[in-house]
């Protein structure tokens, strides 16, 4: 466990409830005042692999006295803690779904002296286009969306998500294993011979990021039959690992954008951004590139303003601020 922040750092204020973005490897947790306010913050390596090893109440407990959390403080979680693989599986919300709906939907653990509730996935059960997501739409409850209107939502990542709210509801959604095929591409095939056993982060200003960004977007996001091109480039052209990294993150970001705006974002002129750090800046280069218009709204905000919503919709702490 490498905790973020090992300690209470509240004097004074009171914690009316625990938040969790537990996910597959990373957990994190914190304590929140009646008013939404962070009173301690912890961060650990024991996501929901280490968890499912240790327990999920332990690993849970540590964390909370480990920020000096009451034993009655309730807890509202979000991610991969309530996958079938978790602590207890919180059955997808099949969308169209409003937000408020979803987090309210969020499943109690049975037989835990504390109230602890897991805020459900969505599922999109079209024949054609099955999809899932679990942690995401927490986020979407904390990036500000409006109640009225049409959005378009980019949630870059591992398996990249991108959503259609319209009116505060979850229209439609799509998933692009974008940085899955990085890693996979980078790691376990021909191309691993370009990049190096470590690819360096990769800079959004970089000439080939911008320049096979490009040419995927207009190219329709057709990304295979350049793949080996990066390949050659090295042979060839003495093409360096960073740049080979370049061009393939600008290859598979615009071939996604490409697809996306096909299958998700026809007739969209601008895009929220879920994102943050590196990520972010590579998808406001890729989308700018795509003609869009990005607002950014920082993931890690997102999701804990999303859990504070959650226990709202769940009657752990009022709208007004009293916790119950």
């Amino acid at each position: 466990m490498s905790p973020g922040f090992a300690g209470p750092r509240f004097v004074g204020d009171v914690p009316a409830v625990a938040a969790l973005d537990w996910g597959t490897t990373r957990l994190r947790a914190w304590l929140i005042d009646g008013g939404g306010k962070v009173l301690a913050e912890r961060r650990g390596d024991d996501g929901l692999i280490t968890a499912r090893e240790k327990g999920f109440s332990r690993v849970l407990e540590g964390h909370l006295a480990a920020m000096g959390a009451p034993e009655t403080l309730p807890v509202i979680i979000c991610g991969m803690a309530g996958s079938r693989q978790g602590w207890l599986e919180a059955p997808y919300v099949t969308v169209p779904a409003p937000i408020g709906a979803i987090l309210a939907g969020a499943a109690r653990i049975p037989g835990e002296s504390r109230d602890i509730r897991i805020v459900p996935g969505l599922a999109q059960r079209l024949a054609d286009a099955p999809d899932v997501m679990r942690g995401e739409e927490t986020q979407l409850a904390g990036a500000g969306l409006p109640a009225k209107g049409r959005e378009i939502v980019c949630m870059p990542g591992t398996h990249s998500k991108w959503v259609l709210v319209k009116d505060g509801a979850v229209a439609g959604f799509g998933t692009w294993p974008t940085g899955e095929l990085f890693s996979v591409l980078a790691a376990h095939s021909i191309l691993r011979h370009s990049l190096g056993e470590h690819p360096e982060p990769v800079d959004p200003e970089n000439l080939f990021f911008r320049r096979w960004c490009d040419a995927a977007l207009n190219e329709g996001g057709d990304v295979t039959a350049k793949l080996f091109s990066i390949r050659a480039a090295g042979l060839l052209q003495d093409m360096k690992a960073d740049d080979a990294a370049a061009c393939l993150s600008g290859l598979l970001i615009g071939g996604e954008i490409a697809s996306a705006r096909r299958r998700q974002a026809a007739g969209a002129i601008s895009v929220v951004l879920i994102a943050s750090g590196a990520l972010a800046a590579l998808y406001r280069q890729a989308l700018g590139l795509a003609g869009l218009g990005v607002r950014t709204v920082d993931a890690d905000e997102a999701v804990r303003v999303g859990l504070v919503e959650a226990a709202r919709e769940n009657g752990m702490i009022a709208r007004t601020g009293v916790a119950r």
